[in-house]
């Protein structure tokens, strides 16, 4: 029935990109082909031959899907090879469903993939989340091949490099985690260094730093209700570089140049209270799955870009989680599903209401917001009160 389940969900998350407004597949025929066609015909390879926004592994996927446009196109391809590699990491974790906490956490992902819609499908997130998953499912047995692909993932969109942080922290083996993440670093880095790239090999960090407030962003709230109330000091407006609406308005400059310092402060902020309490005793099992939402929760809530298919971030975290433990990870994950419903009709379905401050539409994303933060304080909350072996002791005599 999972199976059943699996190929039903894809399917309709697959056409749903066709027929939902706005272009919720938009980036898949807009960016990603024309990036790899340019690539493919010799002209100019991003992120080697000139700054890109995107790690530089970002183009493999891309280069892959034309592999797969004799089936219907490319916009088709691009889905058959999210879903490939979601089948691969669904087999891995169901398994031959004899384990609970593996069906459930197996349910929730297609219910989150219901809830979250084509954005999830249609962007490298999609190609991420299965890579993070299996990583996440062989970190304890496996860490060298674990680190390997979530390195790999990594360098394909920067989010699992909080799954990579956490498991460094909570993995006794630390040592041979961040011996085979940096030899896999080391690998990339080295083919494009050979490519003629090495001055572009950062080149997404300082992309991520000059972006301005995305409209969907927690922190775009405050200027997206004064364009609400009519507010003539704040604006929405398109940025034709990137692609992506912003906000404007007084101290919008000041703000977007102190988001990324004060993601690193809180992100490390949260890798300092989990290294504290692994210190001080914390299991993996129960340190591990509320710390990694932890980091990942703060690299969304803390953004200044908020994209709706960063929600598909939390998969990885909440399925490992329900795993290990379903009775404390229904909650999170319930409300990660509420909040990847809340994302889906911000975007596609009322974006255009969004675009014009249209006050029902602007509720909705505000609402979305809330609860991402909550879930965020819900995950460091969680990892503050996991017991640890001297919490133990202290209580025992």
């Amino acid at each position: 029935m999972l199976w059943v389940g699996f190929a039903v969900v894809h399917v309709l998350v697959a056409a749903a990109g066709f027929v939902l407004p706005n272009q919720p597949m938009g980036d898949v025929y807009l960016v990603y082909e024309p990036w790899s066609l340019q690539a493919l015909s010799g002209t100019s390879i991003v992120g080697v031959d000139e700054a890109w926004v995107y790690p530089q592994l970002a183009l493999l996927p891309m280069l892959a899907a034309h592999a797969l446009t004799w089936i219907a196109g490319y916009e088709v391809a691009w889905a058959v090879l999210v879903t490939a590699l979601d089948a691969a990491a669904f087999a891995m974790l169901v398994g031959a469903a004899r384990s609970r906490g593996r069906t459930t956490a197996a349910a929730f992902w297609l219910v989150f993939a219901v809830a979250l819609g084509p954005v999830g499908m249609y962007r490298l997130d999609g190609v991420t989340v299965p890579i993070a998953i299996a990583g996440l499912l062989w970190l304890v047995r496996r860490p060298v091949i674990a680190a390997i692909l979530l390195a790999t993932a990594t360098w394909v969109k920067v989010w699992p490099a909080a799954l990579l942080a956490a498991a460094v922290v909570t993995l006794r083996r630390r040592v041979v985690l961040l011996g085979a993440a940096a030899a896999t670093s080391a690998i990339v880095l080295g083919i494009v260094a050979v490519l003629g790239g090495a001055s572009h090999a950062f080149g997404f960090i300082a992309g991520q730093t000059a972006r301005g407030l995305q409209i969907e962003a927690p922190v775009s709230g405050w200027f997206l209700w004064q364009v609400v109330t009519g507010s003539t000091d704040a604006a929405i407006v398109y940025d034709r570089d990137i692609l992506t609406f912003q906000v404007q308005g007084p101290g919008v400059d000041a703000i977007s140049a102190a988001m990324t310092p004060l993601l690193v402060l809180v992100v490390g902020a949260v890798v300092i209270l989990g290294a504290v309490k692994m210190w001080r005793g914390a299991s993996f099992a129960a340190l591990f799955p509320p710390f990694s939402l932890a980091l990942v929760l703060g690299l969304i809530v803390v953004n200044k870009v908020g994209s709706p298919q960063f929600l598909a971030w939390l998969i990885a975290p909440l399925v490992l989680w329900l795993v290990v433990d379903r009775r404390r990870g229904r909650g999170p994950a319930a409300l990660a599903v509420a909040a990847a419903g809340l994302t889906q009709v911000v975007y596609p379905l009322v974006y255009s209401g969004i675009l014009v401050a249209e006050p029902v539409s602007v509720a909705v994303l505000t609402l979305r917001n809330v609860l991402l933060i909550v879930l965020f304080a819900w995950a460091v909350t969680r990892t503050a009160r996991v017991r640890t072996s001297v919490a133990v002791t202290v209580a025992a005599t």
